[in-house]
């Protein structure tokens, strides 16, 4: 097997990047102030907003941002950097954790938070079109009364142009897919400055290429998304959440794989290592055992939901869960799901000052159980805290490791275990990344996980797309 990446002079190389004074060729900047007025910036604070994301990699600014409005601007921000050779970078709400928005090269970043309309509901069809600065609550606060909402829950409130960027998906995923799955068409700035829309409402269509699943994932670096056409889903009749602590990682697991196999319906299900739920009990005043603990949510009529809860609890019963609790409580669900999604933060409590390396790796459900546990011998012999979680009802998993930003040490290990851990993956017929995209962390593992002519591929795409590199340059390929 070739040995672990080394990963600690690319860090040191962006942080020296992130002290360089750099600013836009006057012309570039003299352009951008004609067209857009107040609305772009040079300052150094809103620079280095937009060029910084949740991951561990140094702050990288952009040389202006620009806040888009209308497609016609994304046109016109295209152009002038087109014309002047100029790197542009797309920007939701700057939650990607694998250095997606950080600008290596310098350019100008696009800001969509102000494109946050939702232009049309269509609830006898279920589908929505809306701008891509629209966050995914946002989106389900307009749809409050409709009996609709949109069930990707990436835990971040992203929005949907940066959700469809990153081919998102979530806790929810196990039921309703990801956002490969949900968005029907796009409205695409390309390179050179034209407009395309792919797809469309039609639930299904045998037309031409599939374009709309080309630039979903495609991070920024094929086209600008400034527009989407999205499904949406009924909100069920009942809903219910269930907790069950497990004796150990494996029976947890193992109790998921059999519920999955045997056909129960569950919409999310989360694992929580013990060191995850000490970290959650801590932020979010729960009480949880703390011990390796799996959260569900199940989707149906309320009879339904409730025999769903029950078989689950026999099956959990049979691997050891302990203290099986299911409640249909609004309330309670929210405040459940609510401390899922401060995991990040509950779990940056156990090392103040630290940042995370997230692991992202996804493996067939059969392969699930040998994967994590040959990771948690990983975690045990590591120097620093790494919590493990992960939407395991479609073989997805997490690591958190906190490292400390200004350790080089502390970036090599945790990446040798990210290194380690893909492979395993990859060994397995899984992928180096189930959800987060590759952005900057993942680029080296390409190859591995496709070789290297489908690799070549996706380049002459990226070339035929972009053929001056200026899409956000320096992810993906």
């Amino acid at each position: 097997m070739e040995s672990p990446i080394r990963h600690a002079d690319h860090f040191s190389e962006l942080r020296e990047r992130a002290h360089e004074t750099r600013s836009l060729a006057q012309p570039v900047a003299a352009e951008l102030v004609a067209r857009f007025g107040d609305r772009v910036s040079f300052a150094r604070a809103v620079r280095g907003h937009h060029g910084t994301d949740i991951s561990s990699y140094a702050t990288t600014p952009p040389d202006a941002v620009v806040f888009a409005e209308t497609t016609q601007d994304a046109v016109d921000v295209v152009g002038i950097c087109g014309r002047h050779g100029v790197p542009l970078i797309p920007y939701g709400t700057g939650t990607s954790v694998e250095g997606h928005v950080l600008a290596t090269h310098g350019g100008v970043c696009v800001d969509f938070t102000r494109m946050s309309r939702i232009l049309e509901v269509n609830i006898a069809d279920l589908d929505v079109r809306a701008e891509p600065g629209v966050t995914r609550k946002q989106l389900n606060a307009h749809l409050h009364d409709s009996g609709l909402f949109f069930p990707i829950d990436p835990g971040a409130d992203a929005s949907l142009g940066g959700m469809a960027s990153t081919r998102a998906s979530g806790t929810n995923a196990v039921r309703y897919g990801t956002m490969r799955d949900n968005v029907l068409g796009l409205t695409v700035v390309l390179a050179d400055g034209s407009v395309i829309r792919t797809g469309g409402r039609a639930r299904k269509s045998a037309a031409g290429y599939d374009l709309t699943r080309l630039f979903v994932g495609a991070e920024g670096t094929l086209g600008v998304i400034t527009e989407l056409t999205i499904r949406l889903h009924p909100i069920p009749d009942g809903i219910s959440a269930a907790v069950c602590a497990f004796p150990t990682v494996q029976d947890a697991v193992d109790s998921v794989i059999e519920a999955i196999q045997c056909g129960i319906p569950i919409a999310r299900v989360e694992l929580l290592d013990t060191l995850t739920v000490k970290a959650v009990n801590a932020y979010s005043k729960l009480g949880l055992n703390e011990s390796p603990t799996l959260w569900y949510e199940f989707h149906g009529t309320v009879r339904g939901v409730e025999e769903q809860a029950t078989q689950m609890q026999e099956i959990a019963r049979a691997h050891g869960g302990r203290d099986f609790s299911w409640s249909t409580q609004p309330e309670e669900r929210t405040r459940l799901w609510q401390a899922r999604h401060d995991a990040y933060f509950a779990c940056l409590a156990l090392r103040p000052g630290s940042r995370m390396v997230a692991t992202d790796v996804c493996v067939p459900l059969s392969r699930l159980t040998e994967c994590i546990v040959a990771t948690q011998d990983d975690v045990a012999r590591s120097t620093m805290p790494i919590p493990l979680f992960g939407h395991v009802g479609d073989g997805n998993f997490h690591l958190m490791i906190l490292v400390d930003p200004d350790s080089d040490a502390d970036t090599q290990e945790a990446w040798d275990i990210n290194t380690r851990l893909v492979r395993r993956a990859l060994a397995m017929g899984g992928t180096c990344t189930g959800e987060h995209g590759i952005g900057l962390g993942k680029r080296e593992f390409l190859r591995e996980e496709f070789g290297t002519r489908a690799v070549d591929v996706m380049r002459a795409i990226k070339a035929t797309l972009d053929p001056r590199d200026l899409l956000n340059p320096g992810k993906v390929v």
